[in-house]
């Protein structure tokens, strides 16, 4: 970052002497004023509930602009990513900076294969878990365990610890979900084949079975490996800042990357997919296609109660950059397995086709966004719904882990400590218990 040709100065209508402030310019985006100083020059903190407006660290790896519908990994549009590149390549571009050369495609993608089976004895740690527990709990419980498994990279201040932790976290993960999955529905687990693609890796983990053959569907595997990139890194979002809050500590990147995980299955985050599929097998109860008019018009309806879920983002103001990308796998993926004719599939079209005719979404932006067509798609694959945010954790695991390497490696970085705006009891006595 570079100092800004202004500052900002800080006036106070109680006759206090103002004070400038620091601005400085990233290479793109909204330049920010440091207030690191503010408490020390006038005893004040700053209030930004949910740091919407605070600039926690400086990065150089994703970039979102909600208002043009854009998001950038390392300066490259997602567009192109997810048309010219898979995901291996991404996650080499994430960690290291830059997209590998046909070489370093290769190497990197066997080391990332090589990784990808787990300690035998996580099986033994797997069966502690009712049969019946939540994908997301038994997942929370994997990649923490991680950690008592391969010690001998726990060391978040030591370079190639980092790196090995990354390598082993991108290789497992598949795996740890895939073995959840298995777990839940009481099937025996499937190893991971050095000769498949990470992608179809994970679906042979998923979907194969000892008694017969497992044919990859190539159509499936570009899909997945689509979500994959789609979902890889997202900026400072909840799960991230999360990942990076705890790392500050110094904690091994195992128990890091469980803290996103974590975060990651509360529901206004990485459980967006599994409400929205939720919200259309309600409407399908309720009557289905002959409904879905009555539907949009109670979402209309401030006073229903009714939420439209898989519309809009927080972040982009227009159309989700990666909706579009989502919505053609999405087509793909209902035209190669047949269902096209599906309710539950034609119920999100018709959902679909309203919102972006109504002038009610239309005027306040409410397009789909990448949750609406990645839930479809998972469905359709035959992911279950519980396990969508399993999904989304694998996908997102390289982006926790470049975020996290990149704090320590930033001599800025502090222990996080965020401030609060007190409103309790100021400092009172005890009574004696007769007379409380």
């Amino acid at each position: 970052m570079k100092l800004a040709d202004n500052k900002a100065t800080l006036s106070f209508s109680n006759g206090s002497p103002s004070i400038d402030l620091p601005v400085y310019q990233g290479s793109v985006g909204p330049d920010v004023i440091d207030i690191r100083k503010l408490y020390g020059q006038t005893g004040m903190f700053t209030y930004d509930p949910g740091f919407l407006s605070t600039a926690s660290c400086q990065s150089a790896i994703t970039y979102i602009d909600g208002d043009k519908g854009e998001l950038l990994y390392r300066g490259y549009p997602i567009e192109q990513l997810a048309t010219q590149c898979n995901y291996m390549d991404t996650c080499h571009l994430l960690l290291k900076g830059e997209l590998p050369n046909e070489q370093q495609s290769k190497d990197f993608n066997k080391l990332i294969i090589n990784h990808t089976m787990v300690n035998e004895q996580m099986q033994f740690f797997l069966r502690g878990f009712r049969r019946d527990a939540h994908p997301m709990a038994v997942l929370t419980g994997l990649v923490g365990a991680l950690s008592a498994f391969y010690h001998d990279s726990t060391d978040i201040t030591n370079a190639e610890h980092r790196d090995i932790a990354a390598i082993r976290l991108i290789a497992k993960m598949p795996t740890l979900v895939a073995m959840a999955y298995k777990y839940g529905i009481g099937q025996p687990y499937v190893y991971p084949r050095n000769d498949l693609s990470y992608a179809g890796n994970f679906l042979r983990m998923m979907f194969a079975v000892p008694c017969e053959d497992y044919k990859v569907n190539p159509v499936l595997e570009r899909a997945l490996d689509r979500i994959f990139i789609l979902h890889a890194d997202h900026e400072q979002n909840a799960s991230t800042s999360t990942v990076r809050l705890c790392g500050s500590s110094g904690t091994n990147p195992f128990a890091a990357i469980a803290a996103g995980v974590a975060c990651l299955w509360g529901p206004a985050h990485g459980g967006a997919n599994e409400a929205c599929l939720n919200m259309l097998e309600d409407l399908q109860r309720q009557g289905g296609l002959p409904k879905v008019g009555e539907f949009m018009e109670q979402v209309k309806d401030k006073n229903s109660g009714v939420k439209l879920m898989g519309f809009g983002h927080r972040v982009y103001k227009n159309y989700d950059p990666r909706a579009k990308l989502m919505q053609e796998t999405c087509n793909e993926v209902l035209a190669e397995l047949g269902l096209e004719n599906d309710p539950l599939f034609k119920l999100a079209k018709a959902v679909e086709k309203i919102a972006l005719e109504d002038d009610y979404f239309v005027q306040r932006k409410l397009y789909p966004n990448v949750d609406f067509y990645s839930g479809i798609v998972q469905r359709a694959i035959g992911i279950p719904v519980n396990l969508f945010t399993g999904i989304f954790s694998l996908a997102r695991t390289v982006g926790w882990i470049a975020q996290l390497n990149e704090m320590i490696s930033d001599t800025e970085y502090k222990i996080g400590r965020p401030r609060q705006l007190f409103t309790g009891s100021v400092a009172r006595n005890v009574q004696p218990i007769g007379k409380r």
